[in-house]
């Protein structure tokens, strides 16, 4: 049985399950921007329960290029979606967050890669020097997705994520994150891909096996930027976007 903080964790993960799963979709047929950036926007519950949009079809407003103080060149809102096409610059959140659940809908073109970066500095030249990364993926389509370490909703390089949950190329997916004081978990399609702990021993060893042992404050924010990787070549794009701090 879970106790204290475990268990008011896991009552909030539920409850930010049903509010995911209750979102409207976005704009599928492509049929009008208006109605796709009404179907990205916070109904009063989700307003009333905290949330709030970090896109919502209309408005890059709440995010800057890494290291910039305006979006970067490539990046458009096509119907109420968030998109780029190609090998464009990362983009990072105006604000910082320290808990937090992030909740959004995403989808990649055939061989896509990129990635959802939290806890963010940008005290490297990149970003991913510095923070955790949920991996986004075509896995069947990528070579990165014969490795379940660096495989759609994995933890890059450190925690893997099951097999058979992500969509293929060019279907949505819905992704949320949860970063509550060190404990992390990763979320598709309603299924719980990993949980780890950033700082523990286990997590520790990972780090210094891996090529961010060279970063010495990898993953060490306790509050920082999100971010969205954007240098990989292929089509990403983005919908549904909102925040939920976590006292």
């Amino acid at each position: 049985m879970m106790h204290g903080a475990a268990a008011r964790v896991a009552i909030v993960t539920q409850l930010t399950l049903l509010v995911v799963a209750c979102t409207p979709m976005g704009n599928t047929s492509g049929s009008s921007a208006s109605n796709a950036s009404a179907a990205t926007a916070l109904t009063p519950e989700q307003r009333a329960a905290g949330w709030r949009s970090l896109f919502d079809g209309t408005s890059t407003a709440a995010w800057r290029g890494y290291k910039q103080q305006t979006m970067p060149d490539g990046w458009k809102i096509v119907d109420g979606v968030l998109t780029k096409t190609g090998s464009v610059g990362d983009i990072i959140t105006r604000d910082q967050f320290g808990n937090f659940e992030l909740a959004l809908d995403w989808k990649l073109g055939a061989s896509g890669n990129a990635g959802i970066f939290y806890r963010g500095t940008e005290d490297y030249d990149h970003i991913y020097w510095s923070a955790p990364e949920y991996q986004l993926l075509d896995d069947a389509g990528h070579p990165d997705g014969q490795s379940r370490l660096t495989s759609a909703g994995a933890d890059y390089a450190l925690y893997p994520s099951p097999a058979g949950v992500v969509k293929p190329a060019d279907q949505w997916n819905s992704t949320l994150i949860v970063v509550n004081g060190n404990r992390v978990q990763h979320w598709m399609n309603g299924q719980k891909l990993l949980e780890y702990e950033l700082g523990s021993s286990d997590w520790l060893a990972k780090v210094k096996a891996s090529k961010f042992a060279a970063y010495p404050k990898y993953g060490t924010a306790s509050r920082g930027y999100i971010g969205i990787q954007g240098d990989h070549d292929g089509t990403l794009s983005l919908r549904n976007v909102r925040i939920r701090v976590l006292p």
